[in-house]
């Protein structure tokens, strides 16, 4: 039984959700989002209005896969309209930083230019539903990416680590706030005598 799709999701004030045809619309003070469940789950709204209740028609494993999926993203969906999402990235290295400018991130992230075949500064069209904050552009610069999607917030922030990850040796690059990087010991270098 899976405990995840049993458990009814509490619809917070502020928030209204609409279930029609397979298609569930949760709209709220940070934005609106839209979703089309599985035909084979049931989603219902409870008559109050306060709880969404996700059922399923059987224990086939794909239906009770689909059953607790479907749940997790109907919650999300609400837990991003009402209070949205955020993930914190931090820029380490000497020279690294970043800058917004208008709807696009600048960032200088310790490559000379197209002699190793990329850009000296990459340039990053910010998402449609996405807000960046750049809170500090020294070193170790700090940004924030928010927005009510969690996919759209997550995958905005991984292709902003992707364009250099962390290093094991000095530590530099693109890291999420509080992630541990585990550190290599250089070469040692043995005296001769």
């Amino acid at each position: 039984m899976s405990r995840v799709g049993n458990k009814p999701i509490q619809v917070p004030g502020g928030v209204k959700v609409t279930l029609t045809d397979h298609r569930v619309q949760v709209s709220g003070p940070k934005g609106q989002l839209t979703w089309s469940w599985p035909g084979e789950i049931s989603v219902e709204l409870d008559e109050g209005g306060a709880q969404i209740i996700v059922k399923r028609p059987g224990d086939d494993p794909r239906v009770r896969a689909l059953h607790g999926l479907t749940r997790a993203l109907i919650a999300n969906m609400i837990q991003g309209a009402s209070a949205g999402f955020e993930r914190r990235l931090e820029v380490h290295g000497v020279g690294y930083n970043c800058k917004l400018q208008g709807k696009q991130l600048l960032l200088n992230l310790g490559y000379m230019g197209l002699a190793e075949g990329r850009p000296a500064q990459f340039v990053l069209d910010v998402p449609e539903g996405l807000e960046v904050e750049v809170t500090s552009a020294t070193n170790p610069g700090r940004l924030a990416v928010r927005g009510a999607d969690k996919q759209k917030v997550g995958q905005f922030a991984a292709e902003i680590r992707k364009l250099r990850p962390p290093e094991p040796y000095q530590g530099k690059g693109v890291r999420y706030e509080g992630e541990q990087i585990r550190r290599k010991q250089g070469k040692a270098f043995a005296s001769g005598g």
